[in-house]
């Protein structure tokens, strides 16, 4: 058969300034066509799945695009009508839909970025078998269930199983198409804010939901999704969902949602994380520095955090760091461009005095901040491309543009210029710091960096400077979220629907 595959992943925080249009999908723009193809195959991403198995399975394969962004404020309007024209015009004349969406996607001039797309295509191919692969913060609306017929979401946090989810969703597919099966899927949304924080999936109620999500799956359940939702966007719901398929038993499918979303409203508080204010976060860090052990503290700024939508430019972290008197810092990378420029300009083993960061008004959060002044020297340039060694995107060259790394007499500051997530020791090792001889390391990062630099690290401390992606949800004015909802008002309710 002839299978529509395409990429559009874009997890937007609404009360970011980062804009987002056409350009920030891709390196350089978006693919299409071939080379969507080309670019996708032989990655760990779930359009990669599609490709392997739908081909494997001997169908043909259209290619409409392959568009990811780094989390930001809303998709310009442009960007969204033209990349979802794009799909829904390669439908046409196929058989089948298989999607790599990430779930959070909200534009300017859609608040249901992947529930529009899905219900245009199922205008265009109301026959057609739909499967949607979503990332775990996907928030799931009553346009994407309506419209799809397999939704399956990642399971882990820090994400490491695009490639399978893909996959899971293509097997279904498949089975679909070979008329194998008969999916019915049950779909439950909870009046929940989850923190991101507190969806990772090794510890904590988050990891139990997912254990019983694959604890059924084992047991024969066709896929049971726990989406955390993404509560950074200003919509009427950004809550966390569960969605389970069964084989042609809606009752089964009914029940065992009801079982997972039990799970979790019983254990909602575990879905809330609680931050400790900066200047303890600091002062517990400079303690655990003198304890035991070999490596670095670990500080990681998850209110400036890249991936979540973070400017990359706070400095509330560093600079509380500097004035408790901490010692052996790395830092970065900060997003300046304006200073990488001055730094380039003045040169290698130049003496500069330039302000880093703080230059991006949070003009929704209602703060404009004023730049301060770092003085040291200007210790070494590089191009910032590495590549990945993984776990996640192994073998992605990363491109930070020009990178300078400023010596101040307690920290090593790398300034970009642009936002970077800590993929990979790489983000350090390619302008010459081994991460591991310092004492503290400060990363722009929530989850993403935990693979790679908690293996290294002494300890970690989670310190909320206060930028775009806080934890502190009381700080973010939302005018259309839906009322009642949890944390926020304590007295929720949650009643199953069976």
């Amino acid at each position: 058969m002839k299978i529509l595959i395409a990429r559009l992943n874009h997890e937007t925080n609404t009360f970011s300034p980062v804009a987002t249009p056409l350009a920030s999908f891709g390196d350089h723009g978006p693919t299409y066509g071939d080379e969507a193809y080309a670019a996708s195959k032989g990655t760990r991403t779930g359009i990669a799945a599609y490709i392997d198995l739908l081909e494997q399975a001997g169908h043909q394969v259209v290619v409409a695009c392959s568009a990811t962004a780094n989390p930001s404020g809303r998709v310009a309007a442009q960007a969204y009508t033209h990349l979802s024209d794009v799909i829904v015009a390669a439908a046409a004349g196929c058989d089948a839909i298989a999607l790599d969406l990430h779930g959070a996607m909200v534009a300017e001039n859609s608040d249901d970025g992947e529930g529009d797309l899905l219900e245009r295509l199922r205008a265009v191919l109301p026959k057609a078998p739909i499967a949607v692969a979503f990332d775990l913060h996907g928030k799931i609306t009553e346009k994407t269930m309506a419209s799809s017929d397999i939704v399956v979401s990642f399971k882990t946090y820090p994400h490491i199983d695009m490639y399978e989810t893909g996959a899971h969703a293509a097997r279904l597919l498949i089975e679909m198409l070979n008329k194998k099966i008969k999916p019915t899927m049950a779909w439950r949304r909870l009046p929940l804010l989850s923190h991101t924080l507190c969806s990772r999936t090794d510890i904590g109620a988050m990891h139990e939901a997912v254990e019983l999500a694959r604890a059924a799956e084992a047991a024969g359940m066709l896929g049971v999704s726990v989406l955390a939702g993404f509560s950074l966007a200003d919509i009427a719901a950004p809550c966390i969902s569960v969605v389970v398929i069964s084989d042609a038993d809606q009752e089964a499918a009914e029940q065992f949602a009801d079982v997972v979303a039990g799970f979790i409203w019983d254990n909602r508080e575990g879905f809330v994380y609680a931050s400790e204010t900066l200047a303890a976060s600091i002062t517990r860090a400079q303690e655990l520095a003198q304890q035991p052990g070999a490596g670095p503290v670990l500080l990681l700024d998850h209110g400036d955090n890249c991936m979540s939508g973070g400017t990359c430019d706070d400095m509330n972290v560093l600079h509380e760091a500097l004035a408790q008197g901490l010692q052996n810092i790395v830092v970065g990378p900060v997003c300046d461009p304006e200073a990488v420029a001055l730094m380039i300009q003045a040169g290698i083993g130049a003496t500069v005095s330039v302000a880093v960061g703080d230059k991006v008004p949070l003009t929704q959060l209602g703060i404009t901040t004023t730049p301060r002044v770092l003085t040291g020297l200007v210790l070494r340039l590089t191009d910032g491309e590495y590549v990945i060694s993984g776990p996640t995107y192994t073998g992605q060259r990363i491109y930070m543009g020009r990178t300078v790394l400023l010596q101040l007499p307690q920290a090593l500051v790398m300034v970009t210029e642009t936002p970077q997530e800590h993929w990979d020791l790489g983000i350090f090792s390619h302008i010459g710091i081994d991460a591991t001889k310092h004492r503290f390391v400060l990363l722009k990062s929530r989850m993403y960096c935990r693979p790679v630099f908690v293996p290294i690290a002494k300890a970690v401390v989670e310190c909320d400077g206060g930028g775009v992606t806080s934890s502190d949800y009381s700080r973010f004015p939302y005018s259309k979220l839906d009322r009642p909802v949890y944390p926020f008002d304590l007295a929720t309710t949650w009643q199953s629907q069976m």
